[in-house]
């Protein structure tokens, strides 16, 4: 792959574009990415009744994506990769977090129990992608396409359960549940998500996710499903507080976090090959190794910082490639001017208050999306090695097993807690039977059978 597929830079990686021109690409990066980093928050803030802390979760969740796009940009020491590359909360993780608040609260947890334990958990895990990116070579042994796809596969699958649970009117919709008021708004968004990819103009395409909310809720206001309230009771103000909710930690619930963690630092890898395909930079030798252990190293380290401060871990978002495709600017000078402006938006909680009166059905609408489509990227991974009778068995016991969980969740309930915290997560039950399978079937399984007949 070449960079003559690619729009022609107007900036390369190292120029320092003028400040207006820095600043308009910064906030086309900004609008890309904005949802994207507050909906995760949203997502449990909501599933886990979370209420009035949301809107501080929302607001750390930008102050530490600025402070780890500066740091992915700029690099400290060997920390960063040196590129335009943007970090924001990653929605990999939200089905192991769902998992172990749920987890806290059904011991009878308070808010503050539930973060904290998240917390805790999510600051360990951290660790996991800090030692792993220095054996990035290594790992790409043990997690193939194969184990990748169908992690981020069973991902997206397991998510959308709730996606679609806020589409048809939330969780605490009750009777009303599955209004056809509620699936017309869902479906209205869908419909303008897709309007707005598809039109043709570059802009659109990105911004269309946001664009989709502004009007689902504009248009839903009018039916009365819009409550003003919580832009009155938001801080205009926040201080970042370490540990802010204290820190918690549980074994049995870490598991499927630190797999996580192992697969993000392959993905991280992947998603600053393109960037460096796109701005013009080598793909191979010293320089491409160092920028990429550098990176995971980054995400590790930014997401050991989004854990202090009080939101989720972060990770390098590929949707800002598009941008930097789309505005032929690939300077690592403007992913300053990103964190500058992130962290801005991060002091100033009633920001994200402005996410919490999006209906429901409205943000069920985008998540829909964004989860299925999180699902077709991990199909789309195992589309990328040939199809073969070992990979169909390891695909189909991995699928089975992590579907059969989700669907039969009391098939795990006489296990021992510690076995039952691990099996019963689709997300690690998925990754540890394909990378076993992986490891016992061997690689001229195929050959010997067509031999055999």
């Amino acid at each position: 792959m070449s960079q003559e597929k690619f729009m022609p830079l107007v900036y390369q990686l190292d120029d320092v574009p003028p400040p207006p021109k820095a600043a308009l690409a910064a906030v086309q990066h900004v609008l890309a990415s904005i949802v994207g980093i507050a909906t995760p928050s949203l997502i449990i803030g909501g599933a886990l009744g979370l209420g009035a802390y949301t809107p501080y979760l929302i607001a750390m969740a930008f102050f530490v994506s600025g402070i780890a796009t500066f740091i992915q940009c700029k690099t400290i020491g060997p920390v960063g990769s040196g590129l335009l590359s943007l970090q924001g909360t990653s929605f990999a993780f939200l089905g192991a977090i769902l998992a172990a608040g749920f987890a806290v609260k059904a011991r009878g947890g308070s808010p503050e129990d539930i973060l904290a334990m998240i917390f805790g958990l999510c600051l360990v895990g951290s660790l996991v992608e800090i030692i792993l990116s220095q054996f990035l070579d290594k790992l790409k042994r043990i997690i193939t396409p194969t184990v990748t796809g169908i992690v981020i596969t069973v991902i997206g699958l397991s998510l959308i359960k709730a996606g679609f649970t806020d589409f048809a009117g939330g969780a605490m919709a009750g009777e009303d549940l599955g209004k056809p008021l509620y699936l017309l708004m869902g479906s209205l968004v869908v419909a303008i998500i897709l309007v707005m990819t598809f039109i043709g103009k570059p802009t659109l395409r990105i911004s269309a996710i946001m664009i989709g909310l502004v009007v689902g809720t504009l248009v839903s206001s009018f039916f009365g499903m819009v409550n003003f309230g919580a832009l009155g009771s938001a801080s205009l103000f926040a201080l970042p507080i370490p540990f802010k909710y204290g820190f918690d930690f549980d074994f049995g619930l870490f598991i499927p976090l630190a797999f996580l963690y192992l697969v993000t630092a392959i993905e991280t890898s992947g998603d600053l090959t393109a960037n460096s395909v796109i701005s013009g930079q080598p793909v191979s030798g010293d320089l491409y190794m160092k920028r990429i252990k550098g990176g995971v190293l980054g995400d590790g380290v930014n997401s050991a910082l989004a854990a202090i401060f009080n939101t989720f871990p972060n990770t390098t978002f590929s949707q800002n490639n598009g941008v930097i495709q789309m505005t032929g600017v690939a300077s690592r000078h403007v992913g300053m001017w990103v964190g500058g402006i992130l962290v801005i938006l991060g002091l100033f909680p009633i920001v994200g208050s402005f996410f919490l009166i999006i209906p429901k059905p409205v943000l069920g609408g985008a998540t829909l999306v964004l989860f299925s489509t999180i699902a077709v990227a991990g199909i789309r991974i195992l589309s990328t090695e040939e199809m073969n009778l070992r990979r169909v068995y390891i695909m189909a016991v991995s699928f089975g097993l992590a579907l059969g969980v989700t669907l039969v969740p009391d098939s795990t309930q006489n296990l021992p807690n510690f076995l039952k915290q691990v099996f019963a997560a689709p997300i690690t039950l998925a990754g540890l039977s394909a990378i076993i399978l992986s490891l016992a079937i061997p690689e001229d399984a195929q050959a010997k059978i067509e031999a055999a007949e």
